[in-house]
């Protein structure tokens, strides 16, 4: 919870019930109001009601004073006292919570309350952003499951996966390729290889899709190799090998 004597930024609104303070996060701007005083409002705007009416009799003066007075009427002021300012943000305080790393102000959304630090500092940012993406799959799949698209969203996640790398230390996605992490700068993971290249057939070039004989001209084709013959890596259908480049 955040001292009672640090306070995030505020402004002053009335909607006719009294004053009351709306007080927000500095990292997300999401607001927290205070309650006003209704009863109060409601004892004071009466009392001054009694009060104006009464100077309005006395003469010459009588209707200046009663408008000044009436002006004050808690209805429709948008200021607080310090006193009633204090009392606004003891009503919110506990939601908020002071960040020693940033020094600001962060609402439960951008508290990670393990490490007691902002999400933003937190040492567990990558595991938390896995977390909150999980999560967020999780709302998508169950909107596809309602209305009968789970499997174009499960195809649609897979295929986007198989084209994404990924840091190994804080969690950033980045298009396949990318070596270094534009985040952190630690070597991306890179996605699983795609499924293996066409064979095409070397008389006619047409796609065998890996028949002994080729569908459009017959010719024989040759076996390829599965792995490298310079490293032993496996070639899964490519012409040059992924780890050394030797041709297949």
């Amino acid at each position: 919870m955040a001292d009672i004597s640090q306070m995030p930024r505020y402004d002053v609104r009335n909607d006719g019930a009294g004053p009351y303070a709306a007080f927000y996060c500095d990292k997300c701007d999401h607001e927290y109001r205070s309650q006003p005083n209704v009863g109060g409002t409601i004892a004071q705007s009466a009392t001054k009601n009694v009060a104006g009416n009464l100077l309005r009799r006395v003469p010459v003066f009588g209707g200046a004073l009663a408008s000044s007075v009436e002006n004050q009427d808690p209805r429709y002021v948008t200021s607080l006292t310090p006193a009633q300012l204090q009392d606004a943000w003891k009503q919110v305080a506990p939601r908020f919570h002071l960040c020693p790393t940033c020094m600001q102000m962060c609402c439960p959304s951008c508290w990670d309350a393990q490490s007691n630090t902002c999400t933003d500092d937190s040492p567990r940012k990558a595991e938390i952003a896995e977390a909150e993406a999980e999560q967020a799959a999780g709302v998508v799949k169950g909107f596809a499951s309602v209305f009968g698209l789970g499997a174009v969203v499960s195809q649609a996640a897979q295929a986007a996966q198989a084209g994404t790398a990924k840091c190994p230390k804080d969690g950033t996605m980045a298009p396949a390729g990318t070596k270094f992490c534009p985040e952190c700068g630690a070597a991306m993971v890179q996605p699983q290889a795609a499924a293996a290249a066409a064979v095409k057939c070397p008389n006619c070039g047409a796609d065998t899709k890996g028949a002994k004989f080729c569908p459009e001209c017959g010719a024989k084709q040759e076996a390829a190799p599965a792995t490298c013959k310079n490293c032993g890596a496996e070639l899964k259908g490519a012409k040059f090998c992924p780890e050394c480049g030797t041709k297949a």
